[in-house]
């Protein structure tokens, strides 16, 4: 049994000598028995290199290379153009759903600016702004919806671009909310269905 007793004990200073106690911080690479790929061989940002003839790790892709998923080959929908023009209309369709993303896109990014309801009275009018464009005069009404998207994109005058904030889809779903404002403050009776016009007293 003693001899049992020592080696146990003998066993438990080993691994204790080797492995530490529970939540000790070491100043030295942990002892790795088995190190699978923990350590690999690689370059680091920024570090130098004795392969490439500049010396650095860092290279700049090859002309051409399209990072996976950023292959922009549809013209309507990344540009908002059709052959040399601007696109009328939504390359995907107008849901509720699309809307609803829109609207909530619109309260984040644009409201400061444009305001609620797209009339230009944000609150960065009060607070130095003077000129924010309404959407509710023809000439943004009557603009086809491939140009906004560049708008949006790229940014015009002292607004700035939003590609960096919204996705492709969101920016397109911005836009269809903001053809919802500006349908809300320039509609007619007849655009309302004849079975819902009683329910409107109308």
């Amino acid at each position: 049994m003693k001899y049992f007793l020592f080696i146990y004990a003998l066993a438990v200073i080993s691994v204790v000598s080797i492995l530490g106690f529970r939540g000790t911080t070491f100043t030295e690479p942990p002892l790795e028995v088995f190190p699978d790929m923990d350590d690999q061989s690689k370059y680091k940002p920024q570090g130098t290199s004795a392969f490439f003839a500049d010396g650095r790790t860092d290279r700049i892709p090859v002309t051409g290379t399209i990072a996976r998923g950023n292959l922009k080959d549809d013209e309507f929908l990344h540009f908002g153009k059709d052959g040399d023009a601007w696109a009328k209309g939504f390359p995907m369709p107008v849901t509720s759903e699309l809307i609803e993303l829109g609207a909530a896109k619109y309260q984040i990014y644009c409201t400061p600016c444009h305001g609620g309801t797209g009339d230009g009275n944000g609150v960065t009018k009060f607070r130095g702004m003077v000129v924010t464009p309404t959407y509710h005069d023809d000439r943004l009404r009557d603009m086809p919806e491939g140009e906004i998207f560049n708008t949006v994109s790229n940014g015009i005058r002292l607004m700035g671009g939003y590609a960096d904030k919204l996705s492709t889809e969101e920016r397109w779903a911005v836009i269809a909310y903001m053809r919802v404002l500006q349908r809300a403050q320039n509609a007619s009776v007849e655009d309302v269905p004849q079975a819902n016009r009683k329910d409107l007293g109308l």
